[in-house]
């Protein structure tokens, strides 16, 4: 087919547009455009390839078999020069900022407070932060590298292990003052538990009957904790000095050598052993100069001495396995 006959780039964005939705109105929404337009755009398009696209009816729109093939073919061009874009941008970004994802708990616990030492080993080195728990499309996204809870293994990516992680017992020490008789873990049961409530890799995140069952306590009915849905919750309940919870050191390590919260008890629980805190990168991007400098300091901050290939062994300690740290 002459190129003159294909339709261009805007053309095809809408007719992908609706053939997601199946709706004009959704499609004209998504495009910031009016329906009458999105309906006019298909109908040029169906006159240019001389091909009916969709079935109309007075209540709904549905592809044709002809139209299903060219809503494929669109959809995979579209994608794969969004992805080509993106690609080419990355290019082009090496003397600006690193354009950092990571979410908003490891940025506010672990990260910004080690920024003065990462600016005395890398003063040349400019960050900028995407500070979200979704994961981004390196090409879509315009991000250059994250930091993400997992397993490492990403398509087209290398990743550095950062390091495992481990929840314990903490309270306030308002708590702690008002019941000096808190001594063994038997003694937790006269107060509030909570924990993170969620699932990773399908295996739930440690909770007090784990820790419980860790700590030698079998009768304990876990009925009563609280579940949050997101650790800043559980952290926040303890500051107030209503609670005792179940949180990662490594996320609240200015609380603990502030004094703001005590760590109870040397008993902790281990996370799925094969989930850890993960640099991860393009490989296209591996011999950036500010993602080499900025992995570096990263792996060397974090106890490294060489670094953790996501090509190389898992671990296979328990999920419930009791450590003392």
């Amino acid at each position: 087919m002459s190129s003159r006959l294909l339709p261009g780039t805007r053309a095809l964005r809408t007719f992908e547009a609706a053939g997601r939705h199946l709706n004009f109105t959704r499609a004209a929404e998504e495009l910031g455009l009016t329906p009458a337009a999105v309906s006019y755009q298909i109908k040029e398009m169906e006159e240019q390839l001389g091909i009916t696209l969709f079935t109309r009816t007075s209540r709904s729109i549905r592809l044709t078999p002809a139209g299903a093939v060219v809503f494929e073919a669109a959809s995979e061009a579209l994608e794969s020069l969004r992805h080509a874009v993106g690609r080419a941008r990355r290019m082009t970004r090496e003397s600006a900022p690193l354009r950092l994802t990571l979410g908003a708990r490891f940025a506010t616990n672990w990260l910004l407070p080690r920024l003065a030492r990462l600016r005395e080993t890398v003063p040349s080195l400019e960050l900028s932060f995407d500070t979200t728990d979704e994961v981004r499309d390196f090409d879509l996204d315009e991000v250059d590298v994250a930091i993400r809870f997992g397993t490492g293994h990403y398509a087209k990516t290398r990743s550095d292990r950062l390091f495992e992680t481990f929840v314990v017992p903490v309270c306030s020490p308002t708590l702690l003052a008002a019941d000096p008789d808190l001594k063994t873990p038997r003694d937790l049961l006269r107060h509030t538990l909570c924990y993170v409530d969620c699932r990773v890799g399908g295996k739930a995140w440690p909770n007090w009957p784990m820790w419980m069952a860790a700590a030698g306590i079998d009768d304990f009915d876990g009925s009563r904790c609280v579940g949050f849905s997101d650790a800043s919750h559980v952290v926040q309940a303890v500051l107030d000095g209503g609670a005792v919870g179940l949180a990662e050191p490594a996320m609240i390590a200015g609380e603990l050598s502030q004094g703001r919260l005590v760590r109870l008890f040397d008993v902790s629980l281990e996370v799925a052993p094969e989930y850890a805190y993960y640099l991860v990168y393009p490989e296209s991007s591996a011999q950036d100069p500010r993602i080499q400098a900025f992995r570096e300091w990263l792996l060397e901050e974090t106890g490294h001495t060489a670094p953790y290939s996501s090509f190389g062994p898992i671990q296979t300690k328990g999920l419930c396995a009791t450590s003392q740290r």
